[in-house]
């Protein structure tokens, strides 16, 4: 059964308030379409769990310069400076979480674990406020898992069913917050019939996609 929807509907689906993974890592692998319909749509009081929110102009950036997100988990927010005023300011909340503590997170609380030990972030101010676990003499942070409303994730090319391929390192956090969500919405740069894309080649199976955004109609 075919799971695709019109951009405008899938979107539409997305309420104010609501909690989104976005995948892509500085824009790369970042669904284009539909960043730009939540734009248009004006959804507001968001909040990002991402690697990164990309550029002013680009990709997850267009929705901070837009006003629309009011909390970011990420890794980094170096090269958005608009992401830095909004937080000196505080009208942006901002949860700094190491890169790879970042994606363990988002695995836990895809694959149902009760958190991560990492050592990453012992003496430092990631630590605070946050429970240790000494393992055969080491202190761990013991992070904690994380889920979304929605994940917003790019592919390569789907099927009609929704099973999913991607492009080389624009794979990057996508598979992982296909798993940590309750409802996915995937865009693909291409969607064929069911048996073109060779099972080895399938990362995230149909079962975790909810819907697929049809194909961007082309005029003239």
């Amino acid at each position: 059964m075919s799971k695709v929807r019109e951009l405008e509907d899938a979107v539409a689906s997305i309420p104010d308030g609501a909690v989104l993974m976005i995948g892509g890592f500085m824009g790369v692998g970042t669904p284009p379409r539909l960043i730009d319909e939540l734009v248009r749509q004006g959804k507001r009081d968001l909040t990002i769990i991402a690697n990164d929110t990309a550029r002013p102009g680009v990709g997850i950036g267009k929705l901070i310069v837009n006003r629309q997100v009011t909390r970011v988990i990420a890794s980094h927010i170096g090269l958005n400076p608009e992401t830095q005023k909004q937080m000196i300011e505080g009208d942006l909340q901002v949860e700094l979480v190491p890169q790879g503590t970042l994606a363990e997170r988002v695995r836990a609380g895809g694959f149902g674990l009760g958190g991560v030990l990492t050592p990453t972030g012992i003496g430092t101010v990631v630590e605070e406020g946050k429970q240790t676990v000494e393992v055969d003499g080491q202190l761990f942070l013991l992070e904690k898992p994380l889920k979304a409303d929605f994940a917003l994730i790019k592919a390569k090319r789907a099927d009609y069913y929704g099973n999913l391929e991607y492009a080389l390192t624009a794979r990057n956090f996508n598979p992982l917050m296909a798993m940590a969500a309750a409802t996915v919405i995937a865009e693909a740069e291409d969607i064929v019939p069911v048996g073109v894309i060779p099972p080895d080649s399938v990362v995230t199976p149909n079962v975790l996609v909810d819907c697929l955004v049809a194909k961007e109609r082309r005029h003239g």
